[in-house]
């Protein structure tokens, strides 16, 4: 058996393992500062176990973003099955990602891991269109929400969106420098305002 102070589990595939330790990881000391011996090790698998399972590094990058995409999509979902209003299922997005500020990171919250990665990612690496995918499909679920309030008017509804999209981001970016979640707090109502104004 491993000790404790060389790796932190000890049940799960070695998968899972292997994907838990590298998120941890990467989103602490960011990908290209992670070596596969460090993956390994936190998760207390042999080497080989990380070859049975992804083709390469990069193949276990593309599935650390898959899980950050699919952890967010889980926490707007909660939050729009509690949104009764309209306004609140748009708003849903913002407390979503405040949720996301607020998980109880290693080290501390250091703002958007996938955005993190991307900025570690080279121009037209897989992993930043996967990024670039999550971003959009956000500014869609807003447009989507945004629309349901604005049904006549389709061009107001995607610039409002738009905006609503900048602000999401700007505020997630300064919580990331901050490290904690009142710029998302803060943001929330500044874009209940921009909602009310329509």
């Amino acid at each position: 058996m491993v000790s404790a102070s060389t790796q932190e589990y000890t049940s799960g595939s070695a998968r899972d393992r292997l994907l838990d330790a590298a998120a941890k990881l990467f989103y602490n000391d960011g990908i290209a500062a992670t070596g596969i011996d460090a993956i390994v090790k936190k998760a207390g698998v042999a080497k080989k176990s990380l070859y049975n399972n992804f083709d390469s590094k990069a193949d276990l990058v593309a599935a650390y973003l898959q899980v950050r995409h699919a952890e967010w999509l889980g926490l707007y979902a909660q939050r729009l099955a509690q949104a009764a209003t309209p306004v609140e299922r748009v708003l849903a997005v913002f407390d979503a990602y405040t949720d996301h500020a607020e998980h109880a990171y290693e080290r501390g919250f250091r703002g958007c891991g996938l955005l993190n990665a991307a900025a570690e990612l080279q121009v037209g690496d897989a992993g930043r269109a996967a990024v670039r995918q999550h971003k959009e499909e956000v500014e869609a679920l807003l447009l989507a929400q945004v629309t349901a309030l604005l049904p006549e008017q389709p061009a107001q509804a995607t610039q409002a969106a738009r905006h609503l999209a900048f602000l999401l981001e700007g505020a997630m970016a300064r919580a990331g420098l901050e490290g904690r979640s009142d710029c998302m707090r803060q943001a929330r109502p500044i874009a209940a305002a921009l909602l009310e104004a329509l």
